[in-house]
């Protein structure tokens, strides 16, 4: 299969398909809200997962120890950027109380440049190699579904229709493809490769850690309860790991 195609398909996964937790929650809130609840903690385990033990290591393969700078700087830039500027990742629940109709249009650019920003970490990824960029498809779904129920939810509250709210969000998404091929034209040069990767497992290691992990603490009843989906995230991306081939 061409690697276009196969690019295509990855950065596919990671976005238009990601928006099925969107959809649930149009369609199903009962559900939504369920999942939401445990796919947060769990997408927490995954990016983590992910930054530490598949970008992470790849970019310090290409890049050496200016990979730690680069990681450092992307994870301080992605907290200035989000409390300075506008959040880049939200979930509904921290919506309350909120103007929403003026929020609608801050959360549309921000998950936009989200997007775009997923696509660069899938294209890096898969250009170390195809397992890589499978693994980085696979986080993106995983931490994109709590996403798009919170986007959903506001744009909602906003006063939009569903098909507006499904148009906008299907476009926004496909920035992930946009990003993905961004990189697929400039895929020859290791020390690019090295440096996106490094600034991936930045914006992995922020989200997880700073914006889903905390949801542990805030969930209602059992401690242990909440912080299962957290391991079993972990656990996922490593039994994921071990079976698909993403070393150099």
């Amino acid at each position: 299969m061409p690697e276009a195609l196969n690019l295509f398909l990855l950065a596919l996964l990671g976005s238009i398909i990601a928006l099925v937790g969107g959809f649930i929650f149009l369609f199903n809130k009962r559900w939504s809200k369920t999942l939401e609840k445990n796919s947060v903690p769990f997408a927490a385990g995954v990016l983590i997962t992910v930054s530490l033990l598949g970008l992470l290591p790849e970019a310090v393969e290409l890049i050496g120890e200016h990979t730690f700078s680069i990681l450092l700087a992307t994870f301080f830039a992605a907290y200035l950027f989000e409390h300075l500027v506008f959040s880049i990742h939200h979930h509904e629940g921290h919506r309350h109380g909120h103007d929403f109709k003026s929020s609608a249009p801050l959360v549309i650019i921000g998950d936009t440049i989200h997007n775009f920003i997923d696509g660069i970490a899938i294209g890096a990824s898969f250009f170390v190699t195809p397992g890589l960029g499978l693994i980085t498809a696979i986080s993106t779904f995983m931490h994109e579904v709590p996403h798009e129920i919170g986007d959903f939810g506001i744009l909602l509250k906003a006063g939009w229709k569903r098909k507006n709210i499904i148009l906008v969000n299907v476009a926004s998404a496909s920035m992930t493809i946009f990003g993905a091929f961004v990189v697929f034209f400039f895929s020859e040069s290791d020390s690019l490769i090295g440096g996106l990767l490094a600034v991936a497992a930045g914006i992995f290691l922020y989200l997880g850690a700073s914006d889903f992990l905390p949801h542990v603490s805030e969930t209602k009843g059992s401690r242990a309860k909440a912080i299962l989906p957290v391991v079993l995230g972990v656990i996922a991306m490593i039994v994921t790991f071990m079976a698909v081939p993403h070393a150099q």
